[in-house]
This record gives C-alpha cells, sequence and structure tokens, in this order.
C-alpha cells in the first residue's frame, strides 16, 4: 500500500493519522517516533516505523520546520576541487548528514577568490539554514561577517566569529608525524618532505608533523621541496632529490606527488625502496596498485564527518548549552612495498 485512499477513490500522500491507523497507536505517538523523542515503547517505535514503511510515508519537513523555526538544513562551504582530500571529506559529510535528519546545502568556492567563503556563508544565511559546515582547506584571512547560527569548521581555524564555533581537526599533523617516525624507524638518518602548498592549511600541518618528528629525534632538518599536490610536481621535485645521493627517505605531503616522485626516482636509477624509501599521504585507490605498492597514511573522512556532524546537530538543537569537544581522529599508516631499511642497515 504505497498511498491513502481518499472516500471520492483518489489518491493523496499518506498522513501520520495513516500511520497511527495502521500501527495501532496515537497520533503523538507517531510524531514522538518519527521525530526521535524518547518514552515511546521499542515494540509502539516498531509499529509505527513499520507502517510508515508501508505507507511510503515520509515527515513533512517543510511543517515541521514552521513549528520549530528550524529549516532542518546545513549549509556546506566546501572548495570546488577534485583533488582527493576535499572531495572525499566533501562526500564524508553527505554521508553523515543523511543520519542525522538534515538536508544538506552545498556551495562551492574557487581557489584564490578572497570574497569566495563570505558570498557562500551570506548565501547560505539567507536560504536560512541551521548550521554551516565550513570544509575550506585554503587561508583566505580573517573574515568580518555576522553569523548567529552553530558553526563547524573542519581541518582549519575559523575564520570569522560565531555564537557558537566547532573545529574538527583532521589529524594532519599527527598523521605526518606517524609517517616520518616510520621512515626513521627503518634506520634512515633523516626524512626529506615533499610539501604541499603552505596557503593550504593541511600541507602546513603535515609539515609541521615533519618537523616535530625529526626533532623529537633530533635529526637534521633537511631543505623542503615545495609542490603543488599534482604528480607533476612530485615528479619534478624528484629529479631534484634524485641528484642528492644522501637522500634514503622521503614523506610526500600527498599519494599524486609520491607517485611522481618515484617516476623521477626509477628514470634517475634510484630504486624504490632500496635506495629511497618513500611515504605517502591519503590512501588514494590507486596508491596500492603502482610500482611498488606505495606506503601511505590513511585520512579518517568518515569518522571526522560523522562526528564533526553530530556535534553540530546538538549545538543547533541544544542552543543552550556548549558544544562538546572533538575526540583525536585516529591515526592509520597503511604500509607497502615503497619503504624499507635505510641502505646502511641493510648492510
Amino acid at each position: 500500500m504505497a498511498n491513502a485512499t481518499t472516500r471520492s477513490g483518489s489518491t493523496s500522500a499518506p498522513r501520520s493519522v495513516d500511520v497511527a491507523r495502521l500501527a495501532g497507536v496515537s497520533q503523538k505517538t507517531v510524531s514522538r517516533v518519527l521525530n526521535n523523542e524518547p518514552y515511546v515503547s521499542e515494540q509502539a517505535r516498531q509499529k509505527v516505523l513499520e507502517a510508515a514503511e508501508a505507507l511510503g510515508y515520509r515527515l513533512n519537513n517543510a511543517a515541521r520546520a514552521l513549528a520549530s523555526g528550524r529549516t532542518r538544513s546545513i549549509g556546506v562551504v566546501s572548495l570546488g576541487t577534485a583533488l582527493y582530500g576535499p572531495a572525499s571529506l566533501l562526500i564524508g559529510i553527505e554521508r553523515a548528514a543523511r543520519d542525522t535528519g538534515y538536508a544538506l546545502r552545498v556551495v562551492n568556492t574557487v581557489e584564490g577568490d578572497p570574497s569566495g567563503i563570505a558570498g557562500a556563508v551570506e548565501s547560505l544565511l539567507e536560504q536560512g539554514v541551521d548550521g554551516i559546515v565550513i570544509s575550506e582547506p585554503i587561508d583566505e584571512g580573517v573574515l568580518t561577517l555576522a553569523v548567529d547560527v552553530p558553526v563547524l569548521v573542519i581541518g582549519a581555524p575559523a575564520p570569522f566569529a560565531a555564537p557558537r564555533v566547532v573545529t574538527v581537526g583532521v589529524g594532519a599533523d599527527l598523521l605526518a608525524h606517524a609517517a616520518t617516525e616510520h621512515l626513521l624507524g627503518l634506520g634512515h638518518l633523516t626524512v626529506h618532505h615533499l610539501a604541499g602548498p603552505q596557503r593550504w592549511y593541511a600541507a602546513r600541518e603535515r609539515l609541521e608533523g615533519w618537523r616535530t618528528a625529526l626533532a623529537e629525534r633530533d635529526r637534521d632538518e633537511p631543505p623542503v621541496v615545495s609542490g603543488d599536490w599534482s604528480a607533476a610536481s612530485g615528479f619534478a621535485a624528484g629529479r631534484e632529490l634524485a641528484r642528492d645521493p644522501a637522500v634514503t627517505a622521503v614523506f610526500a605531503a600527498n599519494d599524486d606527488m609520491a607517485i611522481g616522485l618515484i617516476r623521477a626516482l626509477a628514470e634517475a636509477g634510484r630504486r624504490v625502496p632500496e635506495d629511497v624509501s618513500v611515504v605517502g599521504y591519503d590512501d588514494i585507490p590507486v596508491a596500492a596498485y603502482i610500482t611498488p605498492p606505495l606506503t601511505t597514511v590513511r585520512q579518517p573522512f568518515d569518522a571526522i564527518a560523522t562526528e564533526g556532524l553530530g556535534i553540530l546537530v546538538q549545538a543547533i538543537e541544544n542552543p543552550g548549552t556548549q558544544p562538546v569537544q572533538a575526540a583525536a581522529p585516529p591515526v592509520e599508516l597503511v604500509i607497502r612495498a615503497s619503504t624499507g631499511l635505510a641502505p646502511t642497515r641493510r648492510e
């Protein structure tokens, strides 16, 4: 039974009263179940959910918005890019939102547009969103905005002031530290770093994690070589690093640059991992299938998005309370064949 039938024989969208009648409960019980409220027995809850599914009933979010003063929507400001990290984080946010009961409204920004974030936020506020997610990885400076809804900022400091701001880190410094520690643990005297563009918060954090790991072991810090996240920039950096025989280990700030680096080392006759060990960052799908398979660190996109959105929804629905602090994300190092013992250790 997909629709309720009127007395005239025509069909209409099922209503909560139809769900209550089929489930054998009151409309109040239906409302409590569909709004996820307490004080409903598990048996009654199950009956209501089964009746709603049988009837094809959907909670009327527009009516709920009128009653609660909320639109049940969350705005997302995200950098419009095909790069693996930002794109995967946006997918994680979309997945996590399905379990919150909130709709997403996404506005993409363009790299290098200083008014992009401000314009995106203003657009979302005009649409009446209940909260905002800033998944914008580039430093565009401090913005002056009047924002009166809770804000979740992922992987960066808050770019503007708001009454309630939640910051969720992606743990880039911890992951970079783990990658560097892995190479030092294999006996390499130091680790070179192929960094991303420093306007990106992620690139800065990965640089800091690498630098901290070297300092903790009192190892020399080699000059940083910079790329632009692309495999081509990794290839160019690899040609430069291949000329230095002292280079035995490299931590690249993303997998694409690591893949370009490995190609350049191979063309220069430097074997991976026999002569140079390489660690990437992200664990992109192709990382396990290049030659040699790439050791890398995996970003917990889904975990970050799920926890962050959960905290944001709590802040939206409990305006009188302070948002809880997010836990540190897990560190997952995926060890493959691109890393090995330092040449001196093998000898």
